[in-house]
């Protein structure tokens, strides 16, 4: 799942980014209002974090441009902007939900889940590559539907990979995904995570794959003889 995340302040941002990362969104982020616009219309996410206070374009006007264009991504406000008439113009601009600063993050990762899932119409979530499956509610991974078993770092980079199933993932992304904050560990730590890995999906038709120069992906063998 891909989100959009509009917000100036570096900082916040990147630490945003980094952790919604790690709980397995593919992130792109936006600084200003009209490169947010842009990502809407170009590239639209399957739902999109609006800060308010944004540069150019604020988010309101941000927010009321898209809904006229017809844009419908799902949309959450984030924003210091507490008091109950600034919740309004939000909403009223065309907002799907509302949190304030400061929030907490699995009440931030409730609220996304949950805004996808009425977006859906589907109460139950799954990511799948073959017969490896991932409950987005519940982070859990299962193979031929037993649990698997995976450390948290392997977590980590599984859920960075299955949310884009035969797709090129950047080892530099993955290294932030699993190592987030961390800044004693070498980069070449990503490597072993992969190993081990590797080695768990050994004949279970799914394989982890190094394109050198590329990152990873993860994607489903065709049966023998198919």
């Amino acid at each position: 799942m891909k989100l959009l995340l509009v917000e100036d302040d570096l900082a916040m941002a990147q630490a945003l980014q980094l952790a919604l990362e790690r709980r397995g969104f593919d992130m792109a982020v936006a600084h200003n209002g009209s490169d947010a616009l842009q990502q809407l219309r170009n590239q639209p996410p399957d739902l999109a974090l609006l800060d308010l206070t944004i540069p150019g374009l604020d988010g309101l006007q941000v927010l009321h441009r898209a809904r006229a264009e017809g844009i419908r991504v799902p949309i959450v406000v984030l924003t210091a902007r507490g008091a109950v008439g600034d919740r309004v113009l939000g909403l009223n601009a065309g907002a799907d939900d509302y949190l304030a600063k400061p929030f907490d993050l699995d009440e931030l990762e409730a609220r996304i889940r949950a805004l996808l899932r009425r977006t859906a119409g589907n109460e139950s979530e799954e990511l799948a590559c073959g017969a490896l499956t991932l409950e987005v509610a519940s982070g859990a991974f299962y193979l031929d539907g037993r649990v698997f078993d995976v450390t948290p770092r392997e977590q980590a980079l599984l859920k960075a990979l299955i949310a884009r199933p035969g797709h090129a993932v950047p080892k530099e992304k993955l290294f932030r995904v699993v190592f987030p904050m961390e800044t004693d560990i070498q980069f070449e730590a990503i490597e072993v995570v992969a190993y081990r890995l590797r080695k768990k999906l050994t004949g279970s038709g799914v394989s982890l794959i190094t394109l050198r120069g590329l990152g990873y992906l993860l994607r489903s063998d065709p049966a023998e003889g198919a």
